[in-house]
């Protein structure tokens, strides 16, 4: 495993929200503007390179039986750092996340990717794994809080700065509702597993088995 395909796969082949579906409390939670969508994605892709690199760098001295506590204790470091510097330089942003942000320490593609991936590879390649892992998610973030933005306000606003407002004025507030989350990321996931059905048929190929990294495959729960 090469570097650049470690750093490519998380943005599509193996994205974590809509490939492996992990990360749902706050890509359900923040994506009702795009300027959330980006604050966490961000923060999240911070977390995960640096807490992979330094996963990766301890993982021949941290004992196996005490590993998950020494990563949650490793990824909360970084968290706080991001939450401090978030809160004295985009107030505003850390309190539209609130306590999402302090959440991510327990955000299953922060930990899951610790476990299954910085645990048991060097540190450049735990890099570049956090880097495409962060870029897809925050990618993913970014499309959801888009539609779900334009639909339920008419308009689309980054940082206050690049607006396009008054689109159309046919708002559906439902999309920016809660159950619009659910709503939107059903349908998307719904598009793009049609799509791969479509692009299999074309190629006379059987429809590719769910990926084994998700949530229903992690080790964590699993641990007596």
């Amino acid at each position: 495993m090469n570097f650049r395909t470690v750093l490519t796969q998380g943005i599509i082949k193996e994205n974590p929200t809509f490939r492996l579906v992990l990360g749902m409390c706050p890509t359900l939670a923040v994506t009702t503007s795009l300027e959330n969508a980006l604050g966490m994605g961000i923060a999240a892709t911070f977390v995960l390179i640096c807490s992979n690199m330094a996963i990766s760098a301890l993982r021949n001295v941290i004992p196996a039986t005490v590993r998950i506590p020494a990563y949650i204790v490793v990824i909360a470091a970084f968290v706080t750092i991001v939450d401090l510097l978030m809160q004295a330089y985009a107030p505003a942003l850390a309190a539209s996340l609130g306590i999402f942000i302090p959440l991510i320490v327990v955000n299953c593609i922060i930990l899951g990717r610790a476990e299954a991936f910085a645990s048991k590879n060097p540190v450049l390649l735990s890099a570049a794994d956090g880097i495409g892992m962060g870029a897809g998610f925050t990618l993913a973030l970014a499309i959801i809080a888009t539609l779900r933005e334009f639909i339920g306000n008419g308009s689309v606003t980054l940082f206050g700065k690049i607006a396009l407002t008054d689109i159309h004025s046919h708002s559906m507030v439902l999309v920016i509702l809660p159950a619009g989350g659910f709503i939107t990321l059903g349908l998307l996931l719904a598009g793009l597993n049609h799509l791969q059905a479509v692009a299999a048929h074309k190629k006379g190929q059987p429809l590719p088995a769910p990926l084994d990294f998700d949530c229903r495959h992690c080790t964590i729960c699993k641990i007596k």
